[in-house]
């Protein structure tokens, strides 16, 4: 694993962006598509404005989601509206390549639907995640616990709202070629101290099979 800190959001929105570019150009000219899957929040929102300013070959990109909130189809709320409003409305991806979780199903519906999605997918060309203050990433959360097996899990006891969510298990997440953590924010600092301390946490408990990097502004730092 490679952690880079770097001064600030917009640095490490700069690198992220960078490294997703690079990712793509590889994937696409080694096995004709892109597959990565983006993360919701607040912190890869720039990456995301960035990209959509790239000169990418958006046609060969697949896009898939770690996570998703069981709200309406547009709520505001949605990890896939922000993805729309920063990046996947803003490009030549193709609608049927951006694979949305229907998380206006309900976890249990939209969980079997997405698993299905994914038959045959990965390993990801790339997963990209943010953590949690409580070092929880996607919407896997510390201390909870899932069945083995499942490549897309019904998430019913969220402690962040809503409750019910869907989320790609830790075996999906960790089924990639390339993991990118982005961590902005002096209200991570405490999660990634204990990360870098040895406690098991949902972000540390995420093994990609191939390189692993978080970038992190100085602020979620503490060495």
């Amino acid at each position: 694993m490679e952690w880079t800190v770097l001064e600030t959001p917009d640095d490490v929105a700069k690198l992220a962006c960078q490294r997703i570019e690079h990712a793509s150009r590889i994937a696409i000219a080694e096995r004709g598509a892109f597959h990565i899957v983006l993360t919701g929040g607040n912190t890869p929102v720039k990456t995301y404005q960035l990209l959509a300013k790239s000169n990418c070959e958006w046609n060969q990109w697949h896009v898939w989601f770690g996570d998703e909130r069981c709200l309406p189809r547009n709520d505001p709320e949605r990890n896939s509206v922000m993805a729309e409003q920063a990046l996947t409305g803003k490009v030549a991806i193709p609608s049927n390549q951006v694979h949305v979780i229907a998380g206006e199903l309900g976890p249990e519906s939209a969980s079997r639907q997405y698993a299905k999605a994914l038959e045959g997918v990965p390993p990801f060309d790339l997963v990209l995640l943010g953590m949690g203050e409580d070092g929880h990433v996607a919407s896997l959360f510390p201390g909870h616990k899932h069945p083995a097996g499942e490549s897309v899990l019904a998430i019913y006891d969220s402690p962040k709202y809503p409750a019910e969510r869907v989320s790609l298990s830790m075996e999906t997440l960790a089924s990639c070629r390339q993991l990118l953590f982005i961590i902005t924010g002096k209200e991570k600092a405490g999660a990634i101290a204990q990360w870098r301390n040895g406690k098991l946490l949902p972000a540390s408990m995420v093994k990609g099979q191939g390189k692993v990097e978080v970038i992190s502004d100085k602020r979620a730092f503490i060495t």
